[in-house]
């Protein structure tokens, strides 16, 4: 994974107030930490820190005046609506240093023939060495038939990566593809059960009241 260089300043206002200003000049708040340092606080610019956290466990090395900090992000809080970053916690971590990081999983190829996929967990927790961090655990699902299923067991992982989680985590789990007549069995019965009625074909109306008539 290539390291990511970012250019930070220190930060010395705190607060809702300082924060906002600080988003203002497109800069977020941030916090590195770890190894038994004391927090340092800094601004990093928005858009360069956007661009770097588009890469999954991106490796960030945050220079600091004459410091440097080898970091990866461990939470990173959005706008709700807008999206745009409003804090991040950074991981001061060292070269060689084994950590826990959760992977997302990219499924590749079609299953076969009536064969539905059900992600059941879209990453995957594991332990590898900070410089060497997966950006993705692609997961082939070529062929794969109703019954069959993917477990944490089964992934291939870099060399050097181990699981963090039980093997039998389920990963994929392939189900049979519902038929047309099934979707409209179970659209018919949740409606039935929420008490939604239809009102009846105007061919079936007439025909109703023409009876009713004679």
């Amino acid at each position: 994974m290539a390291e990511i260089k970012i250019a930070a300043e220190t930060r010395t206002e705190f607060g809702k107030g300082a924060a906002r200003r600080i988003r203002r000049a497109d800069k977020v708040p941030a916090v590195l930490y770890g190894h038994g340092t004391d927090p340092v606080h800094v601004t990093l610019p928005g858009h360069d820190l956007m661009l770097a956290l588009k890469n999954s466990n991106a490796l960030l090395t945050i220079e600091l005046g004459s410091e440097s900090h080898l970091t990866i992000p461990k939470q990173v809080q959005r706008d709700p609506l807008k999206g745009f970053i409003e804090h991040a916690d950074l991981l001061i971590v060292k070269r060689g240093e084994k950590v826990q990081v959760d992977v997302p999983i990219t499924v590749v190829g079609e299953p076969g023939p009536d064969a539905l996929l059900v992600t059941e967990n879209a990453s995957v927790s594991i332990e590898a060495e900070a410089t060497h961090i997966p950006s993705e655990i692609e997961v082939s699902v070529a062929g794969l038939e109703a019954g069959a299923q993917v477990t944490a067991a089964d992934l291939h992982l870099p060399e050097g990566a181990a699981l963090a989680v039980e093997p039998e985590l389920l990963i994929i789990n392939v189900t049979h593809a519902p038929t047309a007549a099934e979707v409209e069995a179970e659209l018919e019965e949740a409606e039935a059960d929420a008490g939604i009625e239809h009102d009846a074909p105007e061919a079936e109306v007439g025909a109703s009241e023409e009876s009713s008539e004679s």
